[in-house]
């Protein structure tokens, strides 16, 4: 890397395994390392100073995604969710798109990281370093003998739900305007995954919770409280944003927030339009350095899974946000824990290691 892609980015969420899933499954890995559709591959990487970051595997709905974020330019909208998935429709998924990130390690593509060693390793060698995460839990069962297995074949964070329900919780629906305050908490099996996570020291992603569920976390959990992919709710006041009460949670915990590149919790008007100037990224970093404090926030693109801002399309695009960073007035020192000193920090205190 040259010395202006410094520092590199570590990010708290992609969605590359289910474009690769899409595209064919294991077959399109080496799309990967050459060049494929999409915002990361190993070239745009190479290109933005992009280290790696958490590579999610998500169970999708049989969703028109175009309507959706049709929907979502309007001035409100209230997006119905999909209906849960059950167990055996949904571990078939995981277990073939965390296939595509074990080929992508096989054909040298990335590493995939059980430590915070791991990560620093592969970042000193220009190796993507790869987070096993998962979206979403439907792909667990109750017994939660699938978080096991899977734990030991490198997973090291998991998000209880994505935006529709499970039998671990209820995700906050895509609305706007309106607080994250609806539906109930966790179930009694959320509460088993949440207290598990913590003895197996998995990290818990409260991104797509509900502000119910949040809250059980917080008073469950052991661990830092940690939203990998989620912004400031009193600048965009949307459903999938964090207030500033769950900011002082998280800050009281010693956690993480991970800006999200998705326009639609950006703007101001809550829509899915990409004419978002990198100084309401800022505003967003400026609201939650203020709220969680600076070694407690960083970036959560959400690449590969939403429409975002016109000057960082694709990760090729990241040093035009570490320069914004500066010209904005942030040193170099609040750089490099923006782009993945904090992200390393909350994981040592999280894993242990």
């Amino acid at each position: 890397m040259t010395e202006q892609l410094h520092p590199l980015v570590f990010d708290g969420h992609n969605d590359v395994l289910l474009k690769l899933y899409r595209a064919g499954g294991v077959s399109a890995a080496a799309s990967f390392l050459t060049g494929c559709p999409g915002a990361v591959d190993v070239p745009s990487a190479k290109a933005g100073g992009f280290g790696g970051g958490f590579f999610a595997v998500y169970v999708p709905s049989p969703t028109d995604l175009s309507l959706k974020f049709e929907e979502m330019t309007k001035p409100e909208y209230q997006l119905v969710l999909p209906d849960a998935i059950d167990w055996a429709d949904a571990a078939p998924v995981v277990m073939a798109q965390a296939a595509i990130l074990f080929e992508m390690e096989r054909i040298g593509a990335l590493k995939i990281c059980r430590t915070v060693a791991d990560i620093r390793a592969a970042l000193a060698s220009g190796v993507m370093a790869a987070i096993f995460h998962i979206e979403g839990a439907e792909g667990i069962d109750p017994d939660l003998h699938t978080l096991d297995v899977l734990y030991h074949a490198g997973l090291r964070s998991i998000g209880p739900v994505w935006s529709r329900p499970t039998i671990f919780g209820e995700g906050v629906p895509f609305r706007y305007p309106s607080s994250p305050d609806i539906g109930g908490g966790l179930t009694e099996a959320g509460v088993r995954l949440v207290k598990r996570c913590n003895d197996l020291k998995i990290m818990l992603d409260l991104s797509h919770l509900n502000e119910a569920g949040f809250w059980d976390v917080a008073r469950i959990s052991d661990a830092p409280l940690v939203a990998t992919h989620s912004n400031a709710h009193v600048i965009c006041p949307h459903s999938r944003n964090l207030t500033d009460m769950q900011l002082a949670a998280i800050r009281e915990s010693d956690g993480m927030v991970g800006l999200n590149f998705a326009v639609a919790f950006l703007r101001d008007d809550g829509k899915m339009l990409a004419d978002v100037p990198l100084t309401q990224m800022l505003r967003h970093l400026d609201h939650l350095i203020e709220h969680v404090g600076e070694d407690r926030v960083g970036l959560g693109s959400d690449y590969d899974g939403a429409v975002v801002p016109e000057d960082v399309t694709s990760c090729a695009g990241l040093p035009a946000l570490r320069a914004a960073m500066i010209q904005h007035g942030y040193g170099k020192a609040l750089v490099a824990k923006l782009c993945h000193e904090n992200w390393l920090r909350v994981l040592e205190k999280t894993w242990g290691a």
